[in-house]
């Protein structure tokens, strides 16, 4: 599977253009969804037609392409781009979200896991996998989203995504604490594989830290804290958006 990382030409904007048209690259803080991050914005800059380039959960921090306006209309080729995460896995626990906001649900002996072996079990998850969503995700089910069955204690069945894994490398191995980079196609669950390794490997694992470091051809050196951008004048943020007829 090719890279989606190419920027895209975009037409000329139209002569009624707005400043606003186009894409904020914003460096999300923990502790907020990206729908926070949208209102925030929607908020500042005063226009209704806001979104996001691809969810990060509430945990994860890094890139989050906000979309205004006419840049609306990028949110496919947005969406669809490859990831790149830097992350930490936990070794010895698993939890109910598969990351460290949950409540644990089991617990394993870790102190036997070396470097190899989790690189050995790291190569089962490059290239084409197949990966079923969790149940504490925004995936809908005829029409309902996952995490609002889960909290009613509910699980359902869900199809398995065909997901392409580019790269997964370890970082720094000092256990029970695991930093990795990787890169995936869009819609991975990086908690998921997370805790995939730590079942597959009998330890039990979860997410406990995870940063996007690039969404497409954006790179986070590009991108701007939140709390920068509600710290700026009105011009200010209108002049460090990437206009549509610019962004790729």
């Amino acid at each position: 599977m090719q890279q989606n990382n190419q920027r895209f030409s975009t037409p000329a904007p139209p002569q009624n253009a707005q400043p606003y048209d186009g894409v904020l690259p914003v460096d999300k803080p923990m502790g907020m969804t990206s729908h926070d991050v949208v209102d925030a914005i929607r908020r500042k800059v005063g226009i209704k037609r806001v979104g996001h380039g691809g969810t990060l959960d509430p945990m994860a921090t890094g890139v989050l392409l906000i979309m205004l306006g006419r840049g609306t209309k990028l949110s496919d080729r947005l969406m669809s781009s490859d990831k790149t995460y830097e992350g930490t896995m936990y070794l010895g626990s698993s939890t109910d979200s598969q990351d460290a906001t949950g409540e644990v649900t089991s617990e394993g002996e870790w102190e036997h896991i070396t470097q190899e072996i989790v690189e050995e079990e790291m190569k089962n998850f490059k290239g084409d996998i197949f990966q079923t969503p969790p149940m504490v995700s925004a995936v809908k089910v005829n029409g309902v989203p996952l995490y609002k069955l889960a909290r009613k204690g509910k699980t359902v069945e869900r199809k398995p995504r065909l997901m392409h894994i580019y790269k997964f490398k370890i970082l720094d191995f000092n256990p029970p604490e695991i930093k990795f980079v990787l890169r995936c196609t869009k819609g991975t669950y990086v908690r998921t594989i997370c805790n995939d390794i730590g079942e597959n490997l009998g330890c039990k694992a979860h997410l406990s830290a995870l940063r996007r470091t690039n969404a497409g051809s954006m790179d986070i050196a590009e991108t701007i804290p939140l709390d920068e951008i509600l710290d700026m004048d009105y011009q200010t943020v209108i002049d460090k958006i990437i206009p549509v007829a610019k962004f790729a």
